[in-house]
């Protein structure tokens, strides 16, 4: 067993700039969330990785590179570069990156600018990244991709090296799928199965997570179990990971001798003054506009605060290279300079703005000096400045007004909450943050640090690894394994030698092949002849347990000495014995349903609904197939806003829709006859997704033989091709029966 595990960490470009003059080459550090997240996890004790390389583009060419390595300085880090042309880079990154999947996540759809070219570029530097890892990657590595510039790298990696642990993060929000659809389609298809090929996907929120399984569903028309999702016979776990920050380093940061001298230097300037402090990177996104209207509305509104209040903005410039950035500034500078002008004074200024990086002690001292951060996005992943500001209030004071677009909102709940485009509201959030007493300060603040002190950013990153890890053995578990011979004999075997046999047979597609018409699928004589001689053997106890209705099963089983089960659980009957209800169960919103149903049946040709006592379904199998598939997606979609808060589930199988009670299912069914009886044989056989429950009880019951029909990977410890070898395997056991009845009589 390989225990060297070496951990790969992707990024857009590599955690340090590299700039040249001349022959003279310097390096110097970057710093951002992904660096400082990474660096504090790693520091985490326990963690397994005997080694970790991070890649990312260079930003220079091979020769410069050289010269570079030598003047780093040890890290934590083995570089990996990836060399890419300047004028691709400038495509892919400001190009297809930061020209369409910036705004358009982040709900500014009318600045998307579509570029063909510039896709294709996106792919290839995505393609480039794929040849630097693979050329490195041994068995048992596992790659962390980070963020939207990298979304198709994990299915390049999967193509290539498919058992690799891929583990992926986006650090921004993912849209409604409303949104999402404006792309091309081949676009929505390319990012979206880039991204299933990891085999966990992180989002800051549930939201975020929610609207990614949406987009899935619409486009792919793969549906999820619990967040959980299949797709080229894997499983694909989706999860929230709100990402944090080192919230010792931050807090303890307060007490910093430079800290407090600069803080110390601040509050005697703005002596009399309260102090309202706000950084951001330059970007449409942030919101910066309607903040400086609001304070301004503030000023008008309560005349009270002017020459008592001071707002310090501070804009870190970021890709002002891209005209809508450019644009930004200048509309944030003549912002600032006519507020100065119309509401400041010669020895007032309400705002001091300053466009430049921030050195952290600086940052540190503002964050700790200021009555107010004001934190008003239009709309951001998460935004760390909010819980860095939380963090390093160690006297308990301040007061967090934060945009309720924000990801750090779902988390900072005491904070005052604002809707960014309300200037009015936040106006007022103003005036409130700014007259909150101590008292509450101190409350809402040691609450708010609990939060982030629980959840740092060690936690964040042992999560996600933990997560990563559970999911690759649960997909152990989801395989595909044909029976081969030497089982099929290890089977017959298993099942002369024991003393009680329990056989669990789903009907459609196991027992017989599915048809355009339900009502035609009815049991030959042959089969239910077999059914009968193998429940004649009093070793054997068969049970029939099918989707379909308890009238239909009575209608073609009652007369055979086997036990059925209905509707996946909802009604169960003993052999010779009565129908037994399973569960309480609600049908009011049938009708309902069944509304919504017949819409589709009139929008899709041969579509029809089948409503039983505790479900009903929409069938799509005689559709046209393309017509079909796209309505289900539709009602489904629909389905599932109707059902939430409700206690119902939508089930999508083999060319239907579903919609019944919670709590009902095959797994719960057979759990409950487990219970009651011991067996040292189980065979159980499906072919639906309904099937798995059953099949996931039964992982790790010894002596059992659990059977997938279809070539499709399952919970299912085997798959059979057809019906029919079903049928074969059945008559072999109950040739098996034969002959020992054969053998007792002798």
């Amino acid at each position: 067993m390989n225990n060297h595990k070496r951990l790969f960490i992707v990024s857009n470009r590599l955690p340090m700039t590299i700039e040249t003059d001349g022959n003279d080459v310097q390096v110097k550090s970057s710093a951002g969330g992904l660096i400082t997240a990474m660096d504090s996890y790693l520091k985490t004790e326990g963690i397994t990785f005997t080694e970790t390389f991070w890649v990312g583009y260079a930003g220079c060419n091979p020769p410069v590179w050289d010269k570079a390595i030598q003047m780093i300085n040890k890290t934590n880090y083995t570089y990996l570069p990836v060399f890419i042309y300047k004028e691709q880079y400038e495509k892919y990154y400001n190009g297809f990156s930061n020209s369409v999947v910036w705004p358009l996540f982040h709900y500014f759809p009318s600045f998307a600018e579509y570029n063909l070219d510039h896709f294709d570029q996106y792919l290839l530097v995505n393609q480039h990244f794929c040849e630097a890892i693979i050329r490195q990657l041994r068995p048992g590595d596992t790659v962390w991709i980070h963020d939207y510039h990298l979304m198709p790298l994990a299915q390049m990696l999967r193509s290539r090296v498919p058992d690799i642990t891929i583990g992926f993060f986006l650090h921004i929000p993912f849209p409604s799928y409303e949104i999402f659809r404006l792309l091309p389609k081949r676009w929505q298809q390319h990012l979206l199965k880039g991204m299933l090929g990891a085999d966990l996907i992180g989002f800051h929120t549930i939201d975020y997570a929610s609207h990614f399984l949406q987009s899935v569903l619409m486009v792919l028309g793969l549906d999820s179990d619990r967040h959980i999702l299949r797709h080229d016979n894997r499983l694909v776990k989706v999860d929230v990971f709100p990402i944090s920050i080192d919230f010792e380093y931050f807090h303890q940061s307060f007490d910093r001798t430079e800290v407090v001298s600069l803080r110390n230097s601040l509050k005697e300037k703005l002596r009399g003054q309260q102090l309202i402090f706000s950084v951001d990177r330059l970007d449409y996104t942030k919101g910066v506009s309607n903040r400086l209207k609001a304070y301004e509305l503030f000023l008008k509104k309560y005349p009270a605060y002017r020459r008592k209040v001071t707002f310090i903005l501070v804009i870190v410039p970021s890709r002002d290279t891209i005209e809508r950035y450019a644009e930004r500034k200048k509309i944030i500078d003549e912002q600032v300079s006519r507020l100065n002008g119309e509401v400041g004074g010669i020895h007032w200024q309400p705002v001091v703005y300053r466009y430049s990086s921030l050195p952290f002690n600086e940052m540190i001292a503002l964050y700790t000096a200021c009555d107010l951060a004001l934190i008003t996005p239009l709309r951001d992943g998460m935004n760390l400045v909010a819980k860095e500001f939380v963090a390093s209030r160690k006297d308990k004071k301040g007061v967090l007004v934060i945009s309720e677009m924000a990801g750090a909102a779902r988390e900072l709940t005491d904070a005052l909450t604002i809707n960014p485009n309300d200037v009015g509201e936040m106006a007022q959030k103003i005036k409130e943050g700014l007259d909150m007493e101590e008292v509450e300060q101190r409350f809402r603040m040691e609450t708010m640090q609990r939060r982030i002190s629980n959840y740092d950013v060690q936690t964040w990153g042992e999560d996600f690894i933990s997560a990563l890890k559970t999911i690759k053995q649960r997909q152990e578990s989801f395989q595909i394994h044909f029976l081969d011979d030497q089982t099929r004999r290890t089977l017959f075997d298993s099942f002369r030698k024991a003393k009680k046999r329990l056989l669990l047979l789903d009907y459609d597609g196991t027992l017989v092949p599915h048809v355009g018409d339900p009502e035609k699928a009815v049991p030959g004589q042959h089969l239910l002849q077999l059914l009968t001689a193998l429940a004649a053997n009093n070793q054997n106890d068969v049970l029939l347990i099918s989707g379909r209705s308890s009238a239909w099963l009575d209608k073609h089983f009652h007369a055979l000495p086997i036990s059925l089960i209905a509707e996946h659980g909802a009604r169960s009957k003993q052999k010779h014995d009565d129908w037994v209800t399973e569960i309480q169960t609600h049908s009011e919103w049938k009708e309902q349903v069944h509304k919504m149903m017949e819409m589709y049946v009139r929008r899709c040709a041969n579509s029809f609904i089948e409503e039983k006592d505790f479900s009903i379904v929409w069938h799509y199998r005689n559709c046209a197939v393309d017509q079909g598939k796209l309505r289900s997606l539709e009602l489904i979609s629909e389905l599932n806003d109707y059902i939430r808060n409700r206690h119902l589930q939508v089930l999508p199988g083999n060319k239907i829709v579903e919609v019944r009670n919670n709590g009902i299912d095959k797994g719960t069914a057979v759990k409950k006859i487990l219970q009651r009886e011991e067996y040292d044989f189980i065979f159980a056989v499906g072919d639906d997704k309904t099937d798995e429950d059953m099949f996931k009880l039964l992982m790790d019951k010894p002596n059992c033989f659990s059977i997938k029909v279809g070539p499709d990977a399952s919970f299912a410890k085997y798959n059979l091709h057809t019906p029919q070898m079903v049928v074969s395997l059945l008559e072999g056991m109950q040739h098996l029966n034969v002959e020992s009845n054969v053998l007792y009589t002798v």
